[in-house]
């Protein structure tokens, strides 16, 4: 049996309360010190997850007060699921077309509008996830909402799905003014989409172009079969079709 230390003789044979107390300060240094770089190794690694590419930015990054509400992210879309590629709900744009977006909500801003957008950047792996669900003819769960009138054999001979996208080159976006009735849904796969289409109300063809003339002065054009898609004219990348993520 060993006989007791210094600090244990000092004592009365008890451990220093100073000594016990400073053990368990390092104790809980350690712990904590190991608990910061744990965060810091998990805030990289979002990090090098959410990195984009040169080029592109994250819309909220150049006009926060725009709205987001991006459809494939989730399954409230035609494919009635989260759409491959999206794993986030963020809208990303080439820094050109983020930037012209940005102006066109400011000149909507004297106005108390706001922009939303529902689509942006898409991913090449995306359209896949289109033409896949397009060629499932037993998959009709979103008929109703979505394409009553059309097969969706349709679809493609109608210019509504594609094998390759715009979208995919990150200078066009679906979109419209918050809060103003349109005349139809967003992806509604009908001539009444047409953006020049006469059978809808008065006060929406007045809405779409508001939409139009806003977006085409800051430099998009719209495409004529769907009142909600722009595409940036003088687009940076107009024949690269990129495939990376939303993170």
């Amino acid at each position: 049996m060993s006989s007791p230390g210094p600090r244990d003789r000092a004592h009365g044979g008890k451990a220093d309360p100073a000594f016990s107390s400073g053990l368990a300060f390092l104790s809980t240094a350690v712990a904590l010190y190991g608990m910061l770089a744990a965060m810091k190794a998990l805030l990289i690694a979002v990090a090098v997850n959410s990195a984009l590419p040169a080029g592109f930015v994250d819309i909220h990054d150049v006009a926060p007060d725009i709205l987001v509400d991006m459809r494939y992210a989730t399954d409230n879309n035609f494919t009635g699921t989260r759409v491959d590629g999206y794993d986030s709900g963020r809208c990303i744009l080439t820094t050109e077309a983020a930037t012209a977006l940005a102006k066109a909500q400011r000149a909507l801003d004297a106005f108390g509008l706001r922009l939303k957008v529902f689509d942006c950047y898409r991913p090449q792996r995306a359209v896949d996830h289109f033409v896949r669900w397009s060629r499932d003819a037993e998959d009709t769960g979103t008929k109703t909402a979505y394409y009553p009138r059309l097969s969706k054999a349709d679809l493609f001979p109608q210019g509504y799905i594609a094998e390759q996208s715009g979208h995919s080159r990150g200078s066009t976006l679906d979109l419209t003014i918050d809060g103003l009735s349109m005349g139809g849904p967003f992806d509604y796969f009908d001539e009444t989409s047409h953006t020049a289409h006469r059978a809808i109300a008065p006060q929406a063809r007045a809405n779409r172009l508001l939409l139009k003339q806003v977006l085409e002065k800051h430099g998009f054009r719209n495409y004529p079969k769907e009142w909600w898609h722009f595409t940036l004219k003088t687009e940076p990348y107009p024949d690269t079709y990129f495939d990376f993520p939303i993170r």
